[in-house]
């Protein structure tokens, strides 16, 4: 290989991921950003899920109470 080889950003990428896996210290700092951001993501998750419970639950009462006000106001209306 001449020395432009390594100049190439193929190269130079492979070189970069090379000692990002062998140095112990750029691995620590990997390992804790993955555990970081899957507690992220599940934290991100469960409100999303949680906000979707209550907008359910919100619906279903509002539903329950324009159904409870219809048929209410079916019951007290005058017969003709």
């Amino acid at each position: 290989m001449a020395l432009d080889d390594f100049l190439e950003s193929e190269v130079a990428i492979a070189v970069g991921a090379t000692a990002a896996v062998l140095s112990p210290r750029v691995r620590g700092l990997l390992r804790s950003g993955v555990v970081y951001g899957l507690a992220g993501a599940l934290i991100a998750g469960g409100a999303v899920g949680s906000l979707a419970r209550g907008a359910g639950r919100g619906a279903q009462q509002a539903a329950a109470s324009a159904g409870g006000v219809a048929s209410g106001a079916a019951s007290t209306r005058p017969a003709v």
